[in-house]
């Protein structure tokens, strides 16, 4: 219960809105989100890391996980920048800014168009610009491969399920809704928290279900949609997983991983290419 809950924050912090940074670049970062940890990394900028969360995929000193952080251990690493998301303890922000650290708090994107925005403000800070204008611009054009490719084919209703209990799914506000419309589907979650039932799944009656793996046992999860005859996406055999890490990364091209995995989910019929 508590993991997934866990799961539904991280979900929602996964990228960032930044405030102007100094002019000199920062030399000692402590990354707070295991995204902005994978977009220092994809920036070349990962030598610039000097702690981060348990989360992160990073061989640098652990300061605490994605919500409570060691305040005393991130002073004693003396960084010049600690990169801090919506889910980091508002106290620890205000105590480090009390005690002279630079911080700076980053948001959720709710699409792709943010995804970029965010990550070129980090790359500005990091005085990585063009390599992250290069970056976006190869996201872009895979996105563009992707549309003419999907272009004349039915959209199906899909359900994406990101959580169990309670039945959690990603709204129209989160980039998560893009990875379904630019994958040709239509989705079909409708509430403004993300919260469902299954009684409104049933309703939806959805072509399509995919079930995010992270803190949710899928193959269980996968049972007892089955048992529900009546929905197109069970009668169909089309409920399908994903791999939380490649739909929770909110980096463009992690995005674009993310996307062309959804696109062989809900359209089978295409080939590789």
């Amino acid at each position: 219960m508590r993991k997934s809950k866990l799961f539904f924050l991280i979900l929602l912090v996964l990228c960032f809105n930044t405030t102007v940074f100094s002019q000199d670049a920062p030399n000692r970062i402590i990354s707070l989100g295991p995204s902005l940890t994978e977009e220092l990394y994809l920036l070349g900028a990962e030598g610039k890391i000097i702690g981060c969360t348990t989360y992160c995929k990073c061989p640098k000193e652990k300061v605490g996980n994605v919500i409570e952080v060691n305040v005393e251990k991130i002073l004693s690493l003396k960084p010049d920048l600690v990169l801090a998301t919506s889910l980091t303890n508002q106290r620890d922000i205000e105590k480090l800014r009390s005690l002279g650290v630079n911080v700076i708090t980053f948001k959720t994107p709710r699409n792709f168009s943010e995804i970029c925005e965010q990550f070129l403000r980090l790359a500005r800070i990091v005085k990585k610009e063009q390599k992250a204008k290069e970056i976006i611009k190869q996201a872009n054009t895979e996105i563009e491969v992707i549309k003419k490719r999907i272009k004349d084919l039915p959209r199906p209703r899909v359900f994406i399920q990101i959580g169990a209990r309670p039945l959690f799914t990603a709204t129209k506000d989160l980039f998560i809704n893009d990875l379904i419309e630019l994958a040709g589907g239509i989705n079909i979650a409708s509430s403004k928290t993300g919260l469902y039932s299954r009684e409104r799944v049933i309703e939806d009656n959805p072509d399509v279900i995919i079930i995010v793996t992270m803190g949710i046992a899928g193959e269980r999860e996968k049972r007892q949609w089955e048992t529900y005859k009546v929905v197109e996406a069970v009668r169909r055999k089309r409920i399908y997983f994903i791999d939380s890490e490649k739909v929770c990364n909110a980096t463009p091209l992690s995005f674009i991983e993310a996307l062309k995995e959804i696109v062989k989910l809900i359209h089978p019929e295409i080939e590789d290419g």
